[in-house]
């Protein structure tokens, strides 16, 4: 597959990069798991196999072999030759057929696969791209003009699609669970009920790293902790009080006060969300946290796919 236009961010990524926080490096992967299942299981692929993943749209690719491509997640209209096709569904591509993905109508995040997965070679265990370390993909960096994407040739296939009624909802609206850590002692009722009471909006300088959040400022009687290691989900709270919810590509360590973590659930509603939307925050405790995960990987498991 050559690139003829990258998009605004399109990155490759696959299940992300485990066990290398010793090395400062941080895991990567993709900010919309389930979106990113489902690309890969629509085309009956490895879990984890390397695709595309898109924010906001923009992509334009060339196919350079027969294959099957799907396009998962945010609303990214998928034209082949001119022509829109369905998303969350297999699609046979011939050599030399032109692949646009759009802007996003819905979401933010939508993700491209092609069937055997890009033949990526691993970085450090993984092909996932992280810009700030320059590490994964084809060169550390989100996918440009000129670029090649290795592919294999794959002209039988399985036209396989995810009902509309299974599909995902994106909107512009999220409630986030957390689940207090050991620092929410430093954090007084009232800030507590703060942050948890009121409605914040998502900052227009949210990423990969983390979603930054604008609403009340939350005071917390800690101004700096030593550095120590940071989970995915970590909300942390600066100086000025406004939330950050740190999400794949986290720095490894840092030293802001952290009221607790979000539900990995989530915070992949939280990646869909585009500047401007609003954000909650529900506390549970690490018990129903377990629970709901329990249940979204069983609920995933007994969606049924469908062929044309």
């Amino acid at each position: 597959m050559h690139v003829e236009q990258g998009g605004v961010l399109s990155l490759l990524q696959d299940q992300g990069r485990r066990g290398m926080h010793r090395l400062g490096l941080t895991s990567g992967g993709p900010l919309d798991p389930l979106a990113f299942h489902y690309c890969n299981r629509l085309l009956c692929n490895a879990p984890g196999a390397s695709a595309i993943e898109m924010s906001i749209g923009g992509l334009q690719l060339r196919a350079g072999v027969d294959t099957w491509i799907c396009l998962a997640g945010a609303d990214m209209p998928l034209l082949i030759d001119g022509e829109e096709h369905d998303t969350w569904t297999a699609h046979p591509l011939t050599a030399g057929a032109r692949v646009e993905v759009g802007f996003a109508r819905d979401g933010c995040r939508a993700y491209l696969g092609v069937a055997g997965g890009f033949d990526i070679a691993p970085s450090f265990g993984s092909s996932a791209t992280v810009v700030r370390e320059g590490v994964g993909g084809l060169h550390g960096g989100a996918l440009r003009a000129g670029d090649s994407l290795p592919c294999a040739a794959r002209s039988r296939g399985r036209r396989l699609y995810l009902p509309p009624e299974q599909r995902p909802r994106y909107g512009r609206r999220a409630t986030v669970r957390v689940v207090p850590g050991y620092q929410q002692r430093h954090f007084n009722r009232i800030e507590q009920r703060r942050f948890f009471g009121a409605p914040y909006s998502v900052s227009d300088q949210s990423d990969r790293m983390g979603y930054r959040l604008e609403g009340p400022a939350v005071d917390c009687e800690l101004h700096g902790v030593l550095s120590e290691g940071i989970c995915h989900g970590a909300v942390q709270i600066p100086p000025d009080g406004q939330p950050i919810v740190l999400l794949n590509d986290r720095q490894t360590i840092g030293g802001y006060p952290k009221i607790g973590a979000a539900l990995a659930l989530d915070t992949a509603l939280l990646a869909q969300l585009p500047a401007g939307s609003t954000v909650h925050f529900a506390p549970v405790s690490a018990g129903t946290a377990r629970r709901a995960l329990q249940l979204a990987q069983r609920f995933a498991l007994q969606k049924t796919l469908r062929e044309h």
